[in-house]
C-alpha cells in the first residue's frame, strides 16, 4: 500500500510505515516510495532493513564499541611494554654510572650538590600527579563534590536504562534523525556526560589495565561510542544499551553514600536485590535483541518479534525452572545464551531469592521510628524490659487515679517481645509503643527521639546474679543517652549503693535538671530499717507511693480498714492563698478536719540554697504565697482542694467535695515569696523590727512568680540556743546541689516538744551538761547526720557464743544474714545508718548483733567499722543456739536477709534460707530462766509538766513489766522476700491464695515481709512529682544527703567531725515514732475516742503530725475471752477524723527532735537504755481502779499486755 503526494492510498508490494514525531527520513533514490515535503515514508518488514538498499548497519556500531575497547586495551599494555623496557634500560644505565663513579669519585661538594638536586627533584610534585589528585577527589565519594557526582552518574544511568525501555518497542535497527529525535538528543547528552566521568575515572585510576576492565568501564564502552555513530549514520541501533541496568548494582553504594543504609542487613538485602534485578534485567535485553535480529549467518530470517517485557517473562520462568512453553527462544544464540545462563541464573535464583526472603522475614518487627504527637509528650523505657517489669510499670504508672495521663510510654529493648510481652503491649496500644533496638545505639536513639522526649527511665534487674554488673550496663546507657542529648532528664534504677557515686562522674549529669538514681538496695534495707524503729512503717510507705485502687469490702474485718488506707497515695500541691500567714500545724489542721487532707511536709526554695523539703516543721515557719505542700490523699483531684479553698467562699461548707475553683479575685503571687519565721530567736521580736536580721532577707528576690522561692529570714549564725542553731544550719547548709533536697530536716517549736522518753528518776531537767558538751571528741560524721566512732578491728566486734550469752543482749536488733565469700554484697551500711541517725541520742541507740558467715561479714566491715554498737556473731541464722545466745526473744526486731538470692535458677527457691529461718524462729520455744529485768515507761509527758507531782508520778504514769516471751511467734521480725509468691509460705495460719498481690497478703500488711519489687512503683511515681522520692529518702535514710554521697565516693567510709554549731543543728529534725494510747496523755482517746481529737491534740499540744494507726489484727472483734485473740498487727494509713480509737493502737507520728532527752547521765544511759527496751517483753495487767472511768465494755481489752514504747512498739504478746 502506497501513499500519494496527495495522501490517496494504493495498493503496492509489502508494507509501508509513516515515521513521525522527528523519525523522518528522506531517500530521493528510493524507487518504491513517493516522497512528499511533509511526510518520509520508508517501506518496513521483520526481514528487510530502513536502509534502502537493504543493507544493515549494526556491525558498524558493534565495531566501534569493539575498536575502543581492544585499541583502548593495546595501547595501555604497548605502554605498560613500553614503561617496562624504559625502566630496565634505566637501571642498567645507573649501574654503570654506579660502577664508573666508583673507579673516578668526584669531589664532596658535587656529591652533596648532586644529593640535594635528586632530593629536591623526587620531593617535587608533578603536574601529572595534581592533575590525578584532583580527578580522585572529583569522584571519591570522601567529598560532597564527589558524592554528588557519583549519585548523578547513576541517576542518568537509570535515566538512560529508561529511554532503552522506551526505544526497545521500535525496531532493533530503525533510521532516525538526531535533530528531530528528542530521545536521541537527551541520550546523546547523557553519554556525553558518562564520556567525561570516564575521563575522570581514567586519569584517577591507579592500576589503568584493571580499570579498563571493570564493569563499569566495559558498560560505557558498548553503550557510549554506539550513540555517536547514530548520529553519524543518521540511524539507531538499539543493541547493547541494556547493559546500562549493570549499573543498578551500585546501588547499594549510592543509598550508603546518602546515608540511608546504616544496617549490615539492610546493605545485604538491597545488594542480592540489585544483583538479582540488574542480571536479570540485562540478559532479558540480550534475549530481545537476538531474538528480534536473528541469527547473522541465517541472513536474519529465523527472528521472531518479542518485545523487551516479555524477554524479561522468558527468563524468570527459565531461571525459576518453570518453563511454561508460551515463549522461547528460537535463534540458535539465544537457545546458546539459555543454555549458559541457565546454570548460572538458576544457581543465582536458589541462592538470592530464599536468601532475600530470610532477610525481609527477618526483618525487625518494630524497627520503625517513633512519630511525635503535637501536644502529647513521650518517655523512653529501656533497661530490663520482661513481662514482669513492664506490666509493673504500667500498672502503677497508667492508673485510674493519677490525674489525666497525657503520655505516651515508648519501649526500647535490642530483643523482640515475647507473645505475651506483645499481648501486653497491644493492650495498651493507645499509650504504649515498642521499638527494638538498643540505647547504646545513637541510631536507635533518634529513631526514639530521644531529644524530644520528657524523661527516659531505665529499669534494672532487681533478680540478677551479678549486680555490680548490671548496674555497669546501667551507668552505660546513661552515658550513652546523655552522651547523645545532654539535657534529656534520667531516672534510673541502681541496686547497689556504692555505684550510685559512678554516676556522678557523668558531667551532664544533674540533680537540679531533675535526673535522680533510685538505688534499690539503700531503699530496700532503708525501709526494713525503719521498720525496726517502727514495725509496720515499711508497708505504709510502700503503699503509699503505690497507687492502688479502692477496693471495698463490707464485712467488718481487718482487711476492710487495711485496705481502705492502701487506696492513699502522695501527692504535692500548691497551697492556697487563703492559707497565708498561717503556722504549719494551723494549716495542716485545717487540712485534715475541713478538705480531709493530710499535709506532711512542704518545699521551699530559697536565695540562698537551693530547695529543700521540711517534714511537719513547727510554728515558727508561716506561709506565703506559692508554697508547695506534700500530702497524702486517695486521689489527685482531692489534694486540689488545697488550691482551690477561699476562706470567704468555702468557710461555712461541711462537705469537702463541695469545695471546687471560686471566682474570688485572687490575691496575686508575690514576687518575693517566702517562708518566714513568726519572730527571731535572739531578740524575741517580729522579723519587721528584728534588728538582727541581715539586710539582704528584706531584699526583694530578683527570681520569677514561677520560681518556688522560700527563702527563710536568716537568724544569728552563733546562738547558743539548739533550736536556733538548727533553724539557722538549714538555711546556710549548702549540702545539696540538688533542686530537689534530700534531707528535708524539720524544726522544733521554741515553747517545747513532745518527748518520747523514759521515765528515769535521775533525770535533771536543770543540768546543762548534755551529751555534746565535749567538742573536742568527734561523735558524729563530718556532716552531723549520723552517730560516728573510731574505726574498729572486726576481732574487737565478735562474740562468742558464750561471750553472747553472757552480755544479756535486749532491745536490740538482730539481724541473720546468709551469704559467703562469693556472695554479692547487699550493703548492710545501707541498714545501720538510719539507725543510727543523729536525731537520735546516744543512749536511745539499738544495739545490732550480726549473726551470719565470718567471711561475709568481713567483706561489709570495711563500710561499718565507724558506726557503735555494733558487734558480730560468727555462726548461721539456721543454728538455733546462735539465735538463743543474741537473746532473739528480748530484741526489738530479728531482720532475715540472704545474700544468695540471686545464684538459684529456680524463682521459687530463691527465698529458702530467708524462709527457713523465719520459721524456724517462729517455731522456737522460750522460758523464764533467763531473768527478770524491771523498768518503767512514761508515755509523753507534756510540756512543763512536773514529774513529781503524784498525777503524774511513775507509778501512775506506768507499771511495771516482766520480760516474758514464751514463743517466737511473738518475736517481732521482718523477713526480705525476693519471689512475691514465697510470702504464702511464711505465716503458716493465714489464708493467701497463692495468686495474691503482696500488698493484699497478711505478711506485708502486717509489716513482717518485704520485697524489692514494691520499689517498682518509685520509678513512675518519681517521674510525676520528683519530690516524692526526695521525701521518702529523707524519711527512710536517715537524713543521707548528697554531700554525703560524696564523701562516701572518696573514702567508702564515714568521716568524723568535731561538733559545731552547724553539724549539731543538723540533728534538729523529724523522725518517725509510735505512740502508745494505753498510758500517758492520750490515754482518755484511747478507749472510742476519735482519731480526729487524737490528731488535733498531739499536733497543738506537742507540734507532732499522726499519720496512721498500727493496729491489732483482731481488735475490732467483740470477744470474751482474750486468748483467742491474734496478736499480729496490721498498718491503717490516713484513717479518717470519725475513726474510732481502741486502747491497743500504736500510732504512726512524725515527731519533733527531743533536746531534752539527752539530759541524763551518761554513765547511767545505756543501763537505764537496757532495762527499758527489756521491759518491752513484759507483760502486765491493769488493775481496774486505774481505769474506773472506762466503759465496762473495755475490760476485755483492758486485760491485755499494751505498752507504750519510745520509737517503736512489738506487737502485744501473750
Amino acid at each position: 500500500m502506497l501513499v500519494t503526494e496527495h495522501g490517496n492510498l494504493s495498493q503496492g508490494i509489502g508494507s509501508l510505515r509513516i515515521m513521525s514525531k522527528g523519525k523522518h527520513n528522506y531517500y530521493p533514490d528510493s524507487p518504491s516510495v513517493r516522497v512528499s515535503k511533509m511526510d518520509v515514508i520508508i517501506p518496513f518488514s521483520p526481514d528487510v532493513p530502513c536502509d534502502s538498499n537493504g543493507q544493515r548497519m549494526w556491525w558498524a556500531f558493534l565495531a566501534s564499541s569493539m575498536v575502543t575497547f581492544f585499541g583502548g586495551l593495546f595501547i595501555i599494555l604497548l605502554w605498560r611494554t613500553l614503561n617496562y623496557m624504559w625502566t630496565v634500560c634505566c637501571h642498567c644505565n645507573a649501574k654503570k654510572k654506579g660502577s664508573q663513579r666508583g673507579q673516578n669519585p668526584v669531589s664532596h661538594g658535587d656529591g652533596i650538590k648532586h644529593t640535594k638536586e635528586t632530593v629536591a627533584a623526587l620531593s617535587e610534585v608533578g603536574w601529572m600527579t595534581s592533575v590525578k589528585d584532583w580527578a580522585g577527589v572529583m569522584i571519591s565519594a570522601q567529598t560532597l563534590t564527589g558524592r554528588v557526582l557519583v549519585v548523578l552518574v547513576f541517576a542518568l544511568s537509570i535515566g538512560a536504562l529508561v529511554i532503552y525501555f522506551i526505544d526497545s518497542s521500535d525496531p532493533i535497527e530503525s533510521c532516525q534523525n538526531f535533530y528531530k529525535d528528542f530521545t536521541l538528543q537527551i541520550d546523546m547528552a547523557f553519554n556525553i556526560f558518562f564520556l567525561l566521568y570516564f575521563g575522570l575515572r581514567f586519569i584517577a585510576a591507579n592500576d589503568k589495565l584493571w580499570f579498563w576492565l571493570e564493569v563499569n568501564s566495559v558498560v560505557d564502552f558498548f553503550t557510549v561510542p554506539p550513540v555517536f555513530v547514530s548520529v553519524y549514520l543518521n540511524r539507531s541501533w538499539l543493541g547493547l544499551r541494556f547493559l546500562r541496568a549493570l549499573r543498578l548494582i551500585q546501588f547499594s553504594e549510592i543509598l550508603q553514600f546518602l546515608n540511608i543504609l546504616k544496617t549490615s542487613n539492610s546493605i545485604k538485602l538491597v545488594n542480592l536485590c540489585s544483583i538479582f534485578i540488574s542480571t536479570w534485567l540485562t540478559a532479558a535485553g540480550f534475549i530481545h535483541l537476538v531474538e528480534n535480529s536473528g541469527d547473522p549467518w541465517e541472513n536474519f530470517q529465523n527472528s521472531q518479534s518479542l518485545s523487551y517485557w516479555e524477554c524479561v517473562y522468558l527468563l524468570m520462568v527459565t531461571m525459576s525452572t518453570v518453563g511454561y512453553g508460551d515463549v522461547y527462544a528460537k535463534t540458535t544464540l539465544g537457545r546458546l545464551f539459555m543454555v549458559f545462563f541457565i546454570l548460572g541464573g538458576l544457581a543465582m535464583f536458589a541462592s538470592y531469592v530464599p536468601e532475600i526472603i530470610e532477610l525481609i522475614g527477618n526483618r525487625k518487627k518494630y524497627g520503625g521510628s517513633y512519630s511525635a504527637v503535637n501536644g502529647r509528650k513521650h518517655i523512653v523505657v529501656c533497661g530490663h524490659i520482661t513481662l514482669e517489669s513492664v506490666s509493673n510499670f504500667l500498672k502503677d504508672f497508667l492508673h485510674k487515679d493519677r490525674d489525666d495521663v497525657n503520655v505516651e510510654i515508648v519501649f526500647l529493648h535490642n530483643i523482640s517481645p515475647n507473645l505475651e510481652l506483645e499481648a501486653l503491649f497491644k493492650r495498651h496500644f493507645t499509650q504504649v509503643e515498642f521499638y527494638q533496638g538498643s540505647v547504646l545505639n545513637p541510631h536507635d536513639l533518634a529513631r526514639v527521639k530521644i531529644e524530644s522526649a520528657d524523661a527516659c527511665l531505665i529499669l534494672a534487674n532487681k533478680y540478677c546474679a551479678d549486680p555490680d554488673a548490671e548496674d555497669a550496663s546501667n551507668i552505660m546507657r546513661v552515658i550513652s543517652i546523655k552522651n547523645y542529648h545532654p539535657k534529656i532528664r534520667i531516672i534510673t534504677q541502681m541496686l547497689q549503693y556504692h555505684n550510685k557515686a559512678h554516676l556522678l562522674n557523668i558531667p551532664s549529669w544533674n540533680w537540679k535538671e531533675g535526673d535522680d538514681a533510685i538505688c534499690l538496695a539503700e531503699l530496700k534495707l532503708g525501709f526494713i530499717a525503719q521498720s525496726c524503729l517502727a514495725q509496720g512503717l515499711s508497708t505504709m510507705l510502700a503503699n503509699l507511693f503505690s497507687m492502688r485502687s479502692f477496693i471495698k469490702i463490707e464485712e467488718d474485718t481487718w482487711q476492710k480498714y487495711y485496705l481502705e488506707g492502701v487506696a492513699n497515695e502522695m501527692y504535692t500541691e500548691y497551697l492556697s492563698s487563703a492559707f497565708v500567714g498561717l503556722s504549719f500545724p494551723t494549716i495542716c489542721e485545717l487540712c485534715y478536719v475541713k478538705l480531709k487532707l493530710l499535709l506532711i511536709a512542704i518545699e521551699y526554695k530559697s536565695d540562698i540554697r537551693e530547695s529543700s523539703t521540711l517534714i511537719n516543721p513547727g510554728n515558727h515557719v508561716k506561709m506565703q504565697e506559692g508554697t508547695l505542700g506534700f500530702f497524702i490523699a486517695s486521689d489527685a483531684k482531692e489534694v486540689k482542694r488545697a488550691l482551690f479553698y477561699c476562706k470567704a467562699c468555702h468557710d461555712d461548707i461541711t462537705d469537702p467535695k463541695r469545695i471546687k475553683k471560686c471566682g474570688c479575685k485572687r490575691a496575686k503571687m508575690s514576687v518575693y515569696k517566702t517562708v518566714i519565721l513568726a519572730c527571731c530567736f535572739d531578740c524575741g521580736r517580729s522579723e519587721r523590727d528584728c534588728c538582727c536580721m541581715s539586710a539582704s532577707a528584706h531584699r526583694p528576690s530578683e527570681d520569677s512568680a514561677e520560681q518556688r522561692g522560700f527563702p527563710l529570714s536568716p537568724v544569728s549564725r552563733y546562738d547558743c540556743s539548739a533550736a536556733v542553731r538548727a533553724f539557722e544550719e538549714e538555711q546556710h547548709s549548702t549540702l545539696s546541689p540538688k533542686r530537689k533536697q534530700r534531707n528535708g530536716n524539720t524544726r522544733n517549736s521554741p515553747h517545747g516538744s513532745p518527748k518520747m522518753m523514759r521515765h528515769d528518776p535521775l533525770l535533771m531537767p536543770g543540768n546543762e551538761q548534755i551529751e555534746n558538751m565535749d567538742v573536742n571528741v568527734k561523735k558524729y560524721d563530718s556532716t552531723g547526720m549520723f552517730h560516728w566512732c573510731q574505726s574498729k578491728d572486726i576481732e574487737r566486734v565478735i562474740l562468742t557464743r558464750s561471750e553472747a550469752a553472757m552480755t544479756v543482749l535486749s532491745g536490740h536488733v538482730v539481724v541473720c544474714i546468709f551469704g559467703d565469700a562469693k556472695s554479692a554484697l547487699v550493703g548492710l551500711r545501707n541498714l545501720v545508718m538510719p539507725l543510727r541517725a543523729s536525731n537520735f541520742h546516744y543512749h536511745e541507740l539499738k544495739p545490732i548483733v550480726f549473726v551470719g558467715s565470718l567471711e561475709y561479714l568481713k567483706r561489709e566491715w570495711e563500710t561499718l567499722h565507724n558506726f557503735p554498737k555494733v558487734s558480730i556473731l560468727p555462726g548461721t541464722p539456721l543454728s538455733r543456739a546462735d539465735l538463743r545466745a543474741v537473746n532473739i526473744n528480748l530484741c526489738d526486731m530479728c531482720v532475715i536477709l540472704s545474700a544468695n538470692q540471686n545464684n538459684i535458677d529456680d524463682a521459687s527457691l530463691q527465698d529458702k534460707e530467708c524462709i527457713l529461718a523465719s520459721l524456724n524462729i517462729k517455731s522456737m520455744q522460750f522460758d523464764d530462766s533467763i531473768g527478770v529485768l524491771q523498768a518503767t515507761s512514761q508515755g509523753f509527758t507534756p510540756p512543763g509538766m512536773d514529774r513529781s507531782s503524784p498525777e503524774n508520778s511513775p507509778a501512775h504514769g506506768g507499771l511495771a513489766r516482766q520480760a516474758s516471751i514464751t514463743t517466737g511467734a511473738n518475736i517481732p521480725i521482718i523477713t526480705e522476700l525476693v519471689n512475691d509468691s514465697n510470702v504464702q509460705f511464711l505465716d503458716q495460719d493465714d489464708d493467701d491464695d497463692p495468686d495474691t498481690e503482696l500488698y493484699l497478703t497478711q505478711p506485708f500488711a502486717c509489716g513482717t515481709a518485704f520485697a524489692v519489687s514494691v520499689l517498682d512503683s518509685l520509678m513512675s511515681a518519681t517521674y510525676f512529682n520528683d519530690n516524692i522520692l526526695t521525701l521518702i529518702r529523707t524519711l527512710v535514710t536517715g537524713g543521707a544527703t548528697p554531700e554525703l554521697e560524696g564523701l562516701l565516693a572518696e573514702e567508702n567510709a564515714l568521716r568524723g567531725g568535731y561538733s559545731t554549731p552547724q553539724t549539731l543543728a543538723n540533728r534538729d529534725r523529724c523522725r518517725v515514732a509510735q505512740l502508745a494510747l494505753y498510758d500517758g496523755p492520750f490515754a482518755d482517746l484511747g478507749d472510742g475516742g476519735c482519731y480526729g481529737d487524737l490528731f488535733c491534740k498531739a499536733l497543738k499540744t506537742y507540734n507532732m503530725l499522726c499519720f496512721g494507726i498500727y493496729r491489732l489484727r483482731d481488735a475490732h472483734l467483740n470477744t470474751q475471752s482474750h486468748t483467742s485473740l491474734c496478736t499480729k498487727r496490721y498498718v491503717i494509713t490516713n484513717p479518717p477524723y470519725g475513726f474510732e480509737l481502741v486502747t491497743s493502737d500504736l500510732i504512726f507520728c512524725l515527731m519533733q527532735f527531743d533536746h531534752n532527752a539527752g539530759q541524763s547521765r551518761a554513765s547511767l544511759s545505756h543501763s537505764s537504755h537496757s532495762s527499758h527496751t527489756s521491759s518491752r517483753k513484759s507483760v502486765h495487767s491493769i488493775p481496774a481502779t486505774n481505769r474506773t472511768n472506762r466503759a465496762k465494755s473495755r475490760d476485755l481489752r483492758d486485760k491485755q499486755k499494751y505498752v507504750p514504747l519510745q520509737t517503736r512498739f512489738p506487737p502485744t504478746r501473750a
